[in-house]
């Protein structure tokens, strides 16, 4: 029996105690059920946490109808992967075109056949747990077990359009191994991948606050976003992950660098403009990232360079590139 943490939720929707009642009596032995009477109400309940894994939604309702309620939840980016079931009258008319237009997955009807329900809302349920590890194994980097360069463009555009709207600083760490050719070369491509496995969860291991995102690029590449950090607490970070690399003690005996494995970072503050603003974007961000990694591989390796974006400035200007001590 799954314990009451991962059971799934349910959230049932209906205007009638009634329906709601023998509906939670049908499901509370298998899940964790929560009802709302209004529609005002289930779409609140619909935005908690944690998120109902399935709506079953009455069509029949004052003020807002169900294909209302329906196409609300799947215009809202937060809600919209929520299987939504309708339920209504078998006397009643049912237009089914315009209730999978609206969104929902199935329909079932009263009066209930318990056992029909039931088997309808399992499926349901079954094909979201199915639908959400895909989605996972679609945003993950096979070889590192991080997220992959989809997810990181994807997390990058979220954290920009928040940074814009709060006006909080956005930070982003491009960090590669050093020599990782030689490594290769050296040591096979077995062992290479073994390293970027390492390198990878060494620094995961050093994001520790709520938000922080890393993922890996490309080859021996891996971003870094850092949300709410400024130069400073970018800075540290980068110094941490940097520090927590060298501390695995990987053998590179072809670096000219040092005995082991190290890495290079190009650090890149901004405070981005407000969305009707659009002095400089998203690929100016990366840009400045990946030139402070340029700078740092031609400075010896091993080291921190950092570039600030400015948004307070009339136009979008690049602060000159600095060096940051190792840890």
């Amino acid at each position: 029996m799954n314990t009451s943490h991962n059971r799934h939720k349910i959230l049932i929707v209906d205007d009638t105690k009634e329906n709601i009642e023998l509906l939670m009596e049908l499901f509370r032995g298998d899940y964790r059920v929560s009802a709302a009477t209004t529609p005002e109400r289930a779409l609140k309940l619909a935005h908690s946490d944690p998120q109902p894994d399935l709506i079953l939604l009455d069509i029949l309702m004052p003020e807002m109808d169900g294909y209302q309620v329906c196409a609300a939840l799947k215009n809202d980016e937060a809600t919209k992967r929520i299987p939504i079931i309708f339920v209504t009258a078998v006397s009643e008319v049912m237009d089914a075109a315009k209730g999978f237009a609206s969104g929902a997955v199935d329909y079932i009807t009263k009066p209930f056949h318990p056992p029909m329900v039931k088997a309808r809302v399992a499926l349901h349920l079954d094909l979201k747990n199915k639908y959400n590890l895909l989605e996972t194994y679609a945003f993950l980097d096979a070889l590192t077990e991080i997220p992959n360069r989809r997810h990181f463009e994807q997390t990058l555009d979220e954290e920009w359009r928040r940074a814009q709207r709060t006006g909080q600083p956005l930070s982003l760490l491009l960090f590669d191994v050093d020599h990782f050719k030689r490594y290769n070369d050296n040591y096979g491509h077995g062992k290479g991948d073994e390293c970027l496995r390492q390198v990878a969860q060494a620094a995961a291991s050093v994001l520790r606050r709520s938000g922080d995102f890393i993922a890996r690029y490309g080859g021996e590449e891996f971003m870094v976003i850092l949300p709410h950090a400024d130069t400073e607490q970018s800075t540290a970070i980068a110094q941490d992950i940097s520090a927590a690399v060298d501390a695995l003690g990987l053998a590179h005996e072809h670096s000219p660098v040092e005995w082991h494995v190290t890495i290079s970072t190009g650090l890149v503050t901004v405070h981005p403009q407000p969305p009707n603003d659009s002095r400089f974007t998203i690929a100016q961000l990366i840009d400045c990232a990946d030139e402070a990694l340029y700078n740092a591989k031609h400075a010896g390796r091993h080291r921190i360079e950092r570039s600030i974006l400015e948004s307070e400035t009339k136009a979008a200007t690049k602060a000159p590139t600095e060096s940051a001590a190792q840890p």
